[in-house]
């Protein structure tokens, strides 16, 4: 088994492996290229994004600088938008559903590190996949952690840290991330 193959099922893996190093190397390059347009190359960004993501549906706008390890393990649903200075370590998938609002600096990560130090010291990672269901909003500052599951209609307050699954239609803050309401309209 590969590492790039051990990275994807969840096992812990070597990420200084010359095939995972050239494929985030790969990853940078398309990133720098992004980040480099200006706003008014709106067709130069959708043709780069294509090169740089994995599976992306309609409307998706991302303000640069947008930062991450390999993208195509990135999927994005229709009417995504991530304000500027986002970054997504996807390590392992991101899954992104339709309608979905990333404020800025909002930032992704799957991929996990041993506790014990001498483990650490190997070099080895783990990674989680995270998914975001339809119709979130992740606001500024909002760090989700490897293995989190964000259900629909979910808000998440500036700067909130989410290392646990969180239930449909509820707002959450704090660090970690906690319930805070109800946003169902029946209940509202």
């Amino acid at each position: 088994m590969t590492e790039y193959e051990k990275m994807l099922s969840g096992q812990w893996y070597n990420p200084l492996d010359a095939e995972l190093r050239q494929l985030r190397l790969q990853s940078r390059e398309r990133c720098n290229k992004y980040n480099a347009t200006g706003a008014s190359h709106v067709k130069q960004r959708r043709l780069l994004l294509a090169e740089l993501l994995g599976q992306v549906g309609q409307n998706l706008f991302i303000e640069p600088p947008f930062f991450c390890d390999y993208g195509k393990h990135i999927r994005v649903g229709d009417n995504v938008f991530f304000n500027f200075n986002c970054v997504l370590l996807d390590v392992a998938p991101i899954r992104i559903g339709n309608n979905v609002f990333f404020g800025p600096a909002v930032q992704l990560y799957t991929v996990n590190h041993p506790l014990q130090a001498e483990a650490r010291r190997s070099g080895i990672e783990q990674a989680a996949a995270i998914t975001i269901g339809n119709d979130v909003w992740l606001g500024g500052g909002v760090i989700v952690c490897p293995g989190v599951t964000i259900g629909d209609r979910v808000v998440v307050a500036a700067g909130a840290v989410v290392n646990h699954d969180l239930a449909a239609d509820g707002l959450y803050a704090g660090n970690p991330a906690r319930w805070l309401k109800s946003l169902n309209t029946e209940n509202a």
